[in-house]
């Protein structure tokens, strides 16, 4: 029973429970740059450099045993059992981690502006030899 109590406190602490969340939200976050990359920038990029179809840039490094190449795409390569260099695939998720390293640089920016910064607490002054006189005749006055 303790070890549960112990488990229940460490789940609910607040960096625990923030972890999760932030770990979830870059799933999705992930699927949505995954999708945005694959499904809208690659497909004009490729027509724009000569009809390329990066998700089928692939080199063919063994036939397969199957059925020997050349391969049309790279999922009859990979029926085949063939053994392949996904290049597009690369590039794609290339990409796709340059999207995501820029949207969280642009959080991180925006949390840093957002941060308040704590104003440095006033430096304590020195005491003089003649504040200790005065503080002892204030003493001294109040004993009368």
């Amino acid at each position: 029973m303790s070890m549960f109590k112990e488990f229940r406190e460490f789940a609910m602490r607040g960096n625990v429970i923030d972890l999760a969340v932030g770990v979830v939200i870059g799933a999705a976050f992930g699927k949505i740059v995954d999708s945005l990359v694959k499904d809208v920038i690659m497909p004009p990029l490729g027509f724009l450099i000569g009809k390329v179809d990066f998700a089928n840039m692939f080199i063919t490094l063994a036939d397969g045993s199957k059925v020997a190449g050349p391969y049309e795409t790279l999922k009859a390569a990979q029926d085949a059992g063939a053994v392949t260099m996904n290049i597009g695939l690369f590039i794609n998720s290339m990409i796709s981690f340059v999207i995501v390293a820029f949207a969280i640089f642009m959080v991180v920016k925006v949390m840093n502006k957002l941060k308040r910064e704590e104003a440095p607490a006033p430096a304590a002054e020195a005491v003089t030899p003649e504040d200790i006189v005065l503080l002892r005749e204030i003493r001294d006055a109040l004993k009368k």
